[in-house]
């Protein structure tokens, strides 16, 4: 049976939560699931404050950065031909075929496309899932980039409680680069893959029934089992992110989400505070936990296509922007198996193109995206609800569609 398309299933039009009470039949609740099934998701994607415990990442008392506004009234049009198909659609076409929420078009720090849908306006924070990735990456980038961080060194130096789990012998840059033999599926389709362990394990994902409470992040972690050779094939496992993000914690005294207010929410003039998912014990979902509003996702994408430069302000240094753009191992990648990214690699939590463009992005379940197009001078951030988790799913539209608004934009 086919899902509902981007129309009847838009939450205002299945009315969730509305109404004081909302009727029994129009509730969205985390308990149940049911903030992470279809069509429900597409409200909560853009609620997870009002159903997670979160904590604010602040914006600062500094007036917001400008993006100055230069719609364009031809962009709608622009054709793309889905991956595998020979009948091509408009741009306007392939968001409501990847159950877009809300998207912006950065071209030379403009703004020349800006749509939102459903529940989602300028003001609201949506879920970033797995783009989150890419800033506790980048942040883990920088502080090599100063000196704090070595990327030979183990692990287990700066968080001694893994050395008995899967990371006792893994480095620091074969956590960047998710090169990590570890035991442990991210497989959303299969309902026994440990991705769903260690979601419950951080109140992303309710206990089931009998369950003891929620270990939290970091214990779980620690429960890990070693599968395979550090430093071989590329492998995407969330729990990466995780411990990168307990390493950041002890070398820097803070936790992700101050650091990503310290250094990049504060520093580029973010419009909006964002929020970070936290499990019972108050640790950052370092691996998917960022919510924040479209244009402060593209002003983070902007400052990726300057060079690490927003504004005339020096955020990252040009080093470590080129390291991420020029990617990692192609052939290590193949490992991964995505057949939509032939040709990709992943470097710093960050996936690489090694097109003719140097695009390379950030990319979160059910369609969150950051593409940075260097040559187009275009930065295009989307929130989506895609009724599917993985974006194998929706690569197919999304990438040609991303690759003809660069080509029409330069045109």
């Amino acid at each position: 049976m086919h899902p509902l398309d981007a129309n009847a299933s838009d939450p205002l039009v299945m009315g969730w939560m509305q109404g004081s009470p909302p009727a029994p039949d129009r509730v969205v609740r985390w308990a149940d699931m049911g903030m992470y099934s279809f069509p429900k998701s597409r409200w909560a994607l853009s609620h997870y404050s009002q159903l997670r415990p979160v904590k604010r990442i602040d914006r600062g008392n500094a007036p917001a950065s400008v993006l100055p506004w230069e719609g364009r009234d031809d962009l709608d049009d622009v054709m793309s031909t889905p991956m595998g198909s020979s009948q091509s659609h408009t741009w306007a076409q392939s968001l409501q075929a990847n159950y877009t929420d809300a998207i912006v078009v950065l071209w030379r720090g403009r703004r020349v496309y800006e749509r939102y849908f459903g529940v989602m306006d300028e003001r609201r924070a949506h879920m970033c899932m797995s783009v989150t990735k890419s800033f506790t990456g980048t942040l883990a980038a920088m502080l090599v980039d100063e000196g704090a961080l070595d990327l030979q060194r183990s692990v287990t130096h700066h968080v001694p409680e893994l050395a008995h789990s899967a990371y006792a012998n893994a480095t620091l840059d074969q956590v960047l680069d998710m090169r990590i033999g570890v035991r442990y599926s991210e497989n959303y389709a299969d309902p026994q893959a440990d991705i769903w362990d260690h979601a419950r394990a951080g109140g992303v994902f309710p206990p089931r029934p009998g369950d003891p409470p929620a270990m939290g992040f970091r214990p779980y972690l620690c429960t890990l089992r070693p599968e395979g050779q550090h430093g071989e094939g590329f492998t995407y496992k969330t729990v990466n992110t995780d411990v990168l993000g307990w390493v950041l914690h002890r070398v820097t005294g803070h936790d992700v989400a101050r650091l990503i207010q310290d250094s990049f929410w504060q520093v580029l003039g973010m419009e909006h505070d964002a929020y970070m998912g936290v499990d019972d014990l108050g640790t950052d979902f370092a691996g998917g936990g960022l919510n924040c509003t479209l244009r402060d996702l593209a002003r983070f994408g902007e400052m990726m296509r300057c060079g690490g430069e927003y504004q005339g302000q020096r955020v990252l240094s040009e080093r470590t922007v080129a390291d991420i753009a020029g990617g990692g191992s192609t052939e290590a990648f193949k490992t991964g198996g995505y057949a939509t990214l032939p040709g990709w690699s992943y470097r710093r939590m960050w996936w690489v193109s090694h097109n003719a463009h140097g695009a390379y992005m950030a990319r979160g379940i059910h369609g969150q995206s950051l593409y940075i197009d260097p040559k187009a001078e275009m930065v295009i951030a989307r929130f989506a609800s895609h009724p599917m988790a993985s974006n194998v799913h929706n690569d197919a539209v999304t990438l040609p569609a991303f690759e003809a608004m660069a080509r029409a934009l330069m045109a």
